[in-house]
């Protein structure tokens, strides 16, 4: 997480802000699913300063109503584990109906191997205009 700081692509990215970046990532290249990372290094929750704790819940709340919107998902997971890579960062799942019932919840990652798809970041340009939208309007203030 913390080399994607030096090498993502444009192409790749949701929104980029003196804090967080939201941005589609190889090896988690599912489609519909995007990360919130930390732009400066941090460990687990904890590791944010105030500022980065302040404003996390707000571009995770934004993301998941623009990934929602742009995919039409009927559920969008924010989800924080950070044992793989320890640096502070937020998977955005949307799953959509065409997932099996078994691979809803948490068994959604067992998707990863099968579903994972370069082309995936075919969606950042159409979360990248609900993002920018919504946030410009406040439309997800009370969502």
């Amino acid at each position: 997480m913390c080399g994607l700081e030096q090498t993502t692509e444009e192409s790749a990215v949701v929104f980029r802000d003196p804090l967080w970046t939201a941005q589609t990532v190889p090896g988690y290249d599912v489609p519909r699913w995007f990360v919130l990372r930390a732009r400066r290094h941090a460990e687990r929750m904890t590791g944010l300063d105030d500022t980065e704790a302040a404003t996390f819940g707000r571009r995770a709340r934004d993301l998941v109503a623009a990934v929602t919107e742009a995919t039409g998902a009927p559920a969008t997971y924010p989800v924080v584990f950070g044992e793989n890579h320890p640096h502070f960062h937020a998977l955005i799942t949307a799953r959509g109906a065409d997932v099996p019932a078994d691979r809803r919840s948490g068994d959604l990652f067992e998707l990863r191997p099968e579903a994972a798809d370069p082309a995936a970041a075919t969606l950042v340009p159409t979360v990248r205009e609900a993002y920018t939208r919504l946030t410009a309007s406040g439309t997800t203030a009370g969502a």
